[in-house]
């Protein structure tokens, strides 16, 4: 399946950490009726930003997973290739 890095510019006001992780479980809960895995985030709270590590048949699958769950959907969807 393809994997897909999504990028949020910016966070909704006084967000935190763990705001980002209670919508990272609802994208668990939701993500199986697209066939989507969300897999991993990073949040960077000083610049406002987050980034999702997505198995995803399509992108749009993956931003249909975040509108669904919690409304936030990314700003940036790029196809990736995992390296080491």
């Amino acid at each position: 399946m393809p994997l897909f890095m999504d990028v949020h510019h910016t966070l909704p006001e006084g967000a935190t950490f763990d705001d980002v992780a209670g919508a990272h479980e609802a994208d668990l809960r939701t993500q199986d009726r697209y066939g989507v895995s969300y897999l991993r985030y990073w949040v960077d709270e000083g610049a406002g930003k987050v980034f999702c590590l997505v198995d995803a048949p399509s992108a749009e699958a993956a931003a249909d997973v975040h509108r669904e769950a919690h409304g936030l959907v990314a700003d940036e969807i790029h196809l990736v290739q995992e390296g080491s």
